[in-house]
């Protein structure tokens, strides 16, 4: 398996990006997913992206515009540690899901 985006949001832009693959997911997982990365793009800046790596684990990427004197990268760090440890279950559950959806689930991911 590749990396296959999920989701991203560009402060820039002012858009918000769900990888179609994933229209299968409830509602409320698609709607909080946007929630958080628009979020996290309103407070620190730049753009986030999710995906996930070859071996099914989420990955967040930020990045910035050269030359973007209002991006925080110190917040970006320190609110990425505040997401992975208040939505673990989320991310866990997302894990699984790709896992089950490209067929790499192991006895292990129980």
């Amino acid at each position: 398996m590749k990396e296959i985006a999920l989701c991203a949001a560009n402060a820039y832009q002012k858009k918000y990006y769900l990888n179609p693959s994933f229209n299968g997911l409830p509602a409320s997982i698609r709607d909080e997913l946007k929630i958080m990365c628009v979020l996290f793009t309103e407070d620190v800046g730049g753009i986030l992206e999710l995906f996930f790596t070859q071996d099914g684990s989420l990955e967040f990427r930020t990045a910035c515009d050269e030359g973007d004197l209002l991006y925080d990268e110190i917040g970006s760090g320190l609110k990425l540690k505040e997401l992975q440890r208040t939505k673990t279950e989320l991310f866990e559950g997302l894990e699984l899901y790709v896992k089950l959806l490209t067929g790499s689930f192991t006895e292990e991911d129980v």
